[in-house]
This record gives C-alpha cells, sequence and structure tokens, in this order.
C-alpha cells in the first residue's frame, strides 16, 4: 500500500484526540454522590459532549445547564444545553452566564455541583461586573484577541471585569462542595486559566490584569480600566473558606493527547518526539522556527533521525496586523510552509483539537514542500497573505484546509510535522 502522508498526519490528530474523549475521561474521576441534590454546571466548547458523557456514568438524579458554542451541541436528557457565541460574546453567553449562577444558588453543604470546564468557556461566559455592559466585555474581548498576549495575561484580565470567571462560580455555589472536572487547553495545565477558572481562583490580582494591559498596548473603554483599578475588582482567592472542600481534577490535557499522536504515529512505524506540550509565542514565530528544526532533520538528520514526526502542543498568539481570514494554527502554519519552501520529504498538519482555528470551519490546515509553490501558481503570494493575517484564504486557493468539523473535546493545538 502506497503510504499517504496526510491520511497518515490526519490519523494522528484523531489518535490525539481520542484519548482526550469525555466518555473515557469523565467515567474515570466520577466523584462520589452526595446526601443532597447532584447539580451540573459547565462551559466550554466541549461542554455540551462532557455533560451527555456524564449522564450516562452517573448513577442518580441531577440537573443543571452547560454552554457551548453554536454548532456545538450534544444531545442529553436532564442538562440544558445553551448554545452562545465563540469567540466574541454575544447576549446568549450573557443569560447562559446568569442561568449558570441561579442554577447553584440555594445549595446548602449537602449538595454536590460538578464543573465540566473546557476551553472556550470564557467567552462563552460573558458576566460584566456591576457599571460594565456586554460592549464593555466584547471590547475587552477583542482586545485580548488581538494583542498578541499569553493565555494567562489575558485571563488575569477577564476576571477582573468579570462576575463568574476567577472562582466566582463556585463561590456563588457554597456551602455546597464543587467538584471541577477540566479538560485543559492551556500551555501547562493550570487549571485556573482554563475557561479563565470559573470555579477555580488564582492568585493573580489587579495589579497583573494591569501590568498586563500596559505591556500589551490595550486600549479598553474607560469604565474597563476605571472598574479594574477599584478594589471592587478583585477576585477571590485560592485561600477562601469557600473553596475549602473544593476539588479541581485535570481529565485531560494536551500532554496526554501529544503521547497518544506520538503512540500512534510508532504503531504505524514512524518515532515520534515530543517537543513540548507548552508552546506559546507568535504564531509566525513559532511556525518559522519548526521550520528550521524540519529542514535540519531534511539536510543532516539533527537533532533527530528521519523518518521521524515531530509533534508540539501549546497554544500560540496572533497579533493582528490586518483583517484578513485565518486562526492562529493556519497561521503558524503559513510561515512554516515559506519556511520549507522547496525542500523534499516534509510534511506537516497544524490543527486545533476542538476542531475550528479561528472564525472559520476549518481546525487546521495542510503543508509541504511544494504549498507555497502551489500558491504562487494559483495566483497568491504566501509571505503577503501572512502579512495581513491571511492564511485561510492562502491554504483555501490550494485545496489545504482540514475540516474535521467540531471534535468534542479541546486540549488546544496539534503540531504533528513528518520528515521522511
Amino acid at each position: 500500500m502506497t503510504f499517504n502522508p496526510k491520511s497518515f498526519l490526519t490519523s494522528v490528530f484523531e489518535a490525539a484526540v481520542a484519548a482526550a474523549d469525555p466518555e473515557k475521561t469523565i467515567r474515570a474521576h466520577l466523584p462520589a454522590k452526595p446526601k443532597g441534590k447532584t447539580v451540573v454546571v459547565g462551559a466550554g466548547k466541549g461542554a455540551a459532549q462532557m455533560a451527555a458523557a456524564f449522564e450516562k456514568a452517573w448513577d442518580g438524579p441531577l440537573q443543571g445547564v452547560v454552554v457551548t458554542r453554536y454548532g456545538y451541541g450534544a444531545a442529553t436528557s436532564r442538562i440544558e444545553v445553551i448554545e452562545a457565541a465563540h469567540p466574541v460574546p454575544d447576549e446568549n453567553g450573557l443569560k447562559a452566564s446568569r442561568r449558570l449562577l441561579e442554577t447553584v444558588s440555594g445549595l446548602s453543604e449537602d449538595d454536590l455541583v460538578v464543573a465540566l470546564v473546557c476551553g472556550g468557556g470564557s467567552a462563552l461566559l460573558p458576566a460584566p461586573a456591576p457599571g460594565l455592559t456586554l460592549a464593555d466585555e466584547i471590547a475587552v474581548n477583542e482586545a485580548l484577541l488581538a494583542s498578541g498576549a499569553p493565555i494567562s495575561a489575558m485571563n488575569a484580565i477577564r476576571k477582573h471585569v468579570s462576575t463568574i470567571k476567577g472562582g466566582r462560580l463556585a463561590a456563588a455555589a457554597w456551602p455546597a462542595r464543587v467538584v471541577s472536572l477540566i479538560v485543559s487547553d492551556i500551555p501547562g495545565d493550570i487549571p485556573a486559566l482554563v475557561a479563565s477558572g470559573p470555579t477555580v481562583p488564582d492568585e493573580a490580582g489587579r495589579a497583573e490584569a494591569l501590568a498586563a494591559i500596559a505591556a500589551y498596548g490595550m486600549k479598553l473603554p474607560d469604565a474597563v480600566m476605571a472598574h479594574i483599578e477599584t478594589p471592587a475588582s478583585e477576585a477571590p482567592k485560592p485561600a477562601d473558606e469557600k473553596f475549602a472542600r473544593n476539588e479541581v481534577h485535570l481529565i485531560a490535557s494536551a500532554a496526554v493527547s501529544l503521547e497518544a499522536a506520538a503512540a500512534e504515529a510508532k504503531r504505524q512505524g514512524i518515532e515520534a518526539v515530543i517537543l513540548s506540550d507548552a508552546i506559546e509565542g507568535e504564531a509566525r514565530e513559532v511556525g518559522s522556527v519548526h521550520a528550521a528544526i524540519a529542514r535540519e532533520v531534511a539536510a543532516r538528520n539533527r537533532p533527530f533521525r528521519k523518518p521521524v514526526l515531530i509533534l508540539s502542543g501549546g497554544e500560540t498568539t496572533v497579533t493582528l496586523r490586518a483583517k484578513g481570514k485565518g486562526g492562529r494554527n493556519s497561521e503558524f502554519l503559513l510561515a512554516f510552509a515559506v519556511g520549507i519552501d522547496g525542500v523534499e520529504g516534509i510534511h506537516a498538519l497544524a490543527a486545533d483539537t476542538d476542531g475550528i482555528d479561528g472564525s472559520e470551519d476549518n481546525a487546521g490546515a495542510f503543508c509541504d514542500g511544494t504549498t507555497v509553490a502551489r500558491m504562487r501558481a494559483a495566483g497568491v503570494d504566501a509571505k503577503a497573505m501572512l502579512s495581513n493575517n491571511n492564511a485561510w484564504t492562502a491554504f483555501n486557493a490550494v485545496g489545504g484546509l482540514f475540516v474535521p468539523g467540531p471534535t468534542g473535546t479541546n486540549v488546544n493545538d496539534l503540531r504533528a510535522i513528518l520528515v521522511r
């Protein structure tokens, strides 16, 4: 049988996603049953699938509500699923935040709240602080997305303009016990940073938020700045007694999924190496570095011997310079494609494990050493497209987009580079 690089890379992606399957991961982390009620809340691009999996696994009564992105719903019988906008919040997200807060209010210490949290939950849970509006929170979100700031800086800011993030949802559930089941899409797998930690507080305070705003030159509404500068914006801290009985379980992560991808490659006879599960930085710069590594392997068999699959995970960022189409994975890969232009034997896939990269319907894209030449033949200047944040258009012109559809999970980005 002829070896097909694109099929091989797709199978590696599928193995990574399967390792984060909520049916498997949730069943392994079920909490003890409470004396009182079991209430489920959740948010993220895989929250509906997590809710469906929890319903199957839980042997007992339950009720609840989760919010996910439009088109990412799943069939549930006892847990309500609300769909809202991502990556820019909308009114449905606002209603969902209110529903989650209402759902956990008035509980007793005998009750259990199970929080199903995964990537994308931050945008899906707009809940402006007193004196702020949904428009203010949207302005903050847009500024963050365009800033190039790492996720830790983004979340330090987000939680200071919210009534639900930064542990506030768990605080609202007190005195009920809260058990958070978290699928991490965060470099370093820090639970408090996933979806801006609605049920998991951290130590970052107003000072960190203001420092990040200044460091990345963000222009936020005057009302937002005024709020963050007041003590009223402070989120609860981990030492607060309201969190003393709570538990946090990381049930899936990029590290586990990268190991699964490596195992699938080895099963097919290709050795695999994992650079890191926590790579951050400007997508195009990270793409150029990965291209340099791939060229070195192709030309000199170092630092790895070919054939080899080079894997990495994490979450890069894109500083918007223009209004093109694309996401961080397609932008990474376009820079990578420019870096391997004309080099034989290199094939790559960069994709978001949730199935969507940016605002279009692709998870990412494929490329090889001929991609830039094929773009040129189609009348597309790859470097110009990269300068204009227009990677989607460039890959679309040569049939290079990867469109698996929503996967039901989210453990951040997967970059798979095959050097033959």
